[in-house]
């Protein structure tokens, strides 16, 4: 299964990637997982690291988001368990908000898309605002990116982003009101009608 998560930070998509490697591990299924969009990179830096990003001038950012999302393309190509969250629709939303502002370097994401397999599945998570302002006070990210007083306006964006995608495939699920350990079991559940016969016969192999 090829997954491209999106969606608000908050509402969830480290907490689904890291129960559906954990679950594919458990039957030899072994996701390529990238969870390391987000400026600063979360998944791979140390916080002396993670500072050094975020310091980073805009321009440098705006290169290195590009050129990790296009080599994410060739990974995207070449395994056939992918978990890219945020990835090239994420970059589109934060980086000209967060990132670099003020750059107007021309939108690219539609052509990403263009260049994806096309089982290549796009998971929209979201969780209304009140949710997603609770999340960040009880477990507030280390470097977080989302203001609180933003999180209509970047949901909305992931919305209409989801919408315009030309990914054919395409999944929604409202976290709001779904605990932690729900979410992996909601996801397998509605995520079947979409999945190619390879998928089907292997989860149904493994159980």
């Amino acid at each position: 299964m090829r997954l491209v998560l999106i969606g608000c930070e908050y509402a969830g998509k480290t907490t689904l990637v890291d129960a559906l490697s954990a679950w594919g591990k458990s039957r030899g299924i072994n996701f390529h997982l990238d969870d390391h969009f987000t400026i600063p990179d979360q998944f791979f830096l140390s916080p002396d690291d993670q500072r050094a990003m975020l310091a980073l001038p805009p321009t440098i950012k705006e290169r290195f988001q590009r050129f990790q999302i296009y080599y994410h393309l060739d990974v995207a190509a070449n395994h056939p368990d992918v978990l890219l969250a945020g990835f090239h629709i994420e970059e589109a939303i934060y980086g000209p908000r967060y990132y670099y502002p003020g750059h107007a370097w021309p939108p690219y994401q539609r052509r990403i898309e263009t260049h994806l397999p096309a089982d290549t599945i796009l998971l929209l998570l979201t969780a209304s605002p009140e949710v997603l302002r609770q999340r960040m006070k009880e477990s507030p990210h280390a470097f977080s990116v989302v203001p609180s007083e933003d999180v209509e306006e970047i949901s909305r964006q992931f919305e209409a982003e989801f919408r315009a995608s030309w990914i054919e495939r395409k999944l929604r699920i409202d976290t709001s009101d779904l605990r932690p350990e729900d979410l992996l079991a909601t996801f397998m559940r509605q995520v079947k009608p979409l999945l190619d016969t390879r998928d089907l016969l292997r989860w149904q192999a493994v159980g």
